[in-house]
């Protein structure tokens, strides 16, 4: 049994940043993240399958992410100089907002910028790839009973009728039943299910998902009644906002990853470890002998003990502090999945 949600939720990631797809042989380099989506929603995992070539040119852009402002300035400016609001298109928004992108663009070294008398110029360092195939998005449930299950399935069909990632899972503890509990829940069809077993981080499908039409308007469900008197409320969103959005949540994965857990929880703690698991690390409490949780792991903490500052003056490999340390490790790790990335690009 998972410690927890939370202990699960990092398995889960951990194994599909392994083993994704579930079904198959790997073609293209995943990024996998957590607690990510749109204002309304939040997935618990998502898996970005990548282009190869185009995730290696998006390192150019460096590990930071690319809102929908600076994606405006990047994706249409010029190849010659040219004043900018003569090469970009009307955003649609004052463009005292894209003067402000254009200068953090040209900040972060990855668009050239110039003033000709009272202008502004600008001119295209990279072209902004597209690194995007498919977005995956899946619902981390270990303990999946009637009451978890009722809350689950109106989400799961607001997700199916937006159709705004590609596939939508479930992902709930291996419980070794001939049929696993959650095949008896009422979800929607549309929806995959994984079977997890925490202990090895190996995952099984148990129901396979239908694949999304991302490209096509969704649906989004605005109040759907209790009773079959009352009419649901809904409106229907447009493909370019998808696409928009599908840009959004992949740059922040980008960006973040799933091993940004560091910085909701205490690694400056003594009592603060990372214990092996397969190929990756998961972080542990030695005082409460169990994954710790952003709730738990915080200054208001009994049990957490700040490191003695004698151990911030130690040399490699610690230099800094061991909480220091597990911040490189897990920001090491997370840069070998965005090939390209050099310190040079950030």
């Amino acid at each position: 049994m998972s410690d927890s949600e939370f202990a699960f939720e990092l398995r889960v990631c951990q194994w599909a940043e392994r083993a994704w797809p579930p079904d198959g042989d790997r073609d293209n380099p995943v990024l996998v993240a957590r607690q990510l989506g749109t204002k309304r929603r939040r997935w618990d995992t998502i898996v970005v399958e990548c282009d190869r070539a185009g995730l290696r040119r998006r390192a150019a852009f460096g590990r930071q992410r690319l809102d929908s402002d600076l994606r405006h300035v990047l994706g249409h400016a010029p190849a010659e100089w040219a004043y900018y609001r003569d090469a970009l298109p009307d955003p649609g928004y004052p463009w005292r907002y894209v003067r402000e992108a254009i200068h953090t663009a040209a900040d972060r070294g990855v668009l050239d910028r110039r003033k000709r008398g009272n202008r502004i110029e600008i001119r295209r360092k990279y072209a902004y790839p597209d690194w995007i195939e498919r977005i995956v998005a899946i619902e981390n449930k270990p303990d999946l009973d009637a009451s978890a299950a009722s809350r689950l399935a109106p989400q799961l069909e607001r997700d199916v009728a937006l159709g705004l990632a590609d596939e939508v899972w479930v992902a709930t503890e291996r419980t070794d039943e001939r049929v696993e509990p959650i095949l008896l829940e009422d979800l929607p069809a549309a929806a995959g299910v994984l079977t997890v077993d925490p202990s090895t981080v190996e995952a099984d499908v148990a129901w396979y998902p239908q694949s999304l039409a991302v490209s096509e308007p969704g649906t989004r469900i605005e109040e759907r009644p209790d009773d079959d008197l009352s009419a649901a409320r809904f409106e229907y969103v447009d493909p370019e906002w998808k696409v928009e959005k599908r840009r959004s949540i992949a740059e922040r994965a980008y960006e973040r990853g799933w091993r940004a857990y560091a910085e909701s929880l205490r690694p400056d703690c003594r009592h603060f470890q990372l214990r092996t698991e397969g190929d990756s690390v998961v972080p542990y409490c030695e005082a409460k002998e169990r994954v710790p949780t952003p709730s738990t792991c915080r200054a208001a903490c009994r049990d957490c003990e700040p490191e003695p500052p004698t151990w911030r003056t130690g040399g490699w490999p610690i230099d800094g502090g061991p909480g220091a340390g597990i911040r490189r490790l897990l920001d090491d790790q997370r840069r070998r999945h965005r090939p390209g990335l050099d310190d040079e690009a950030e």
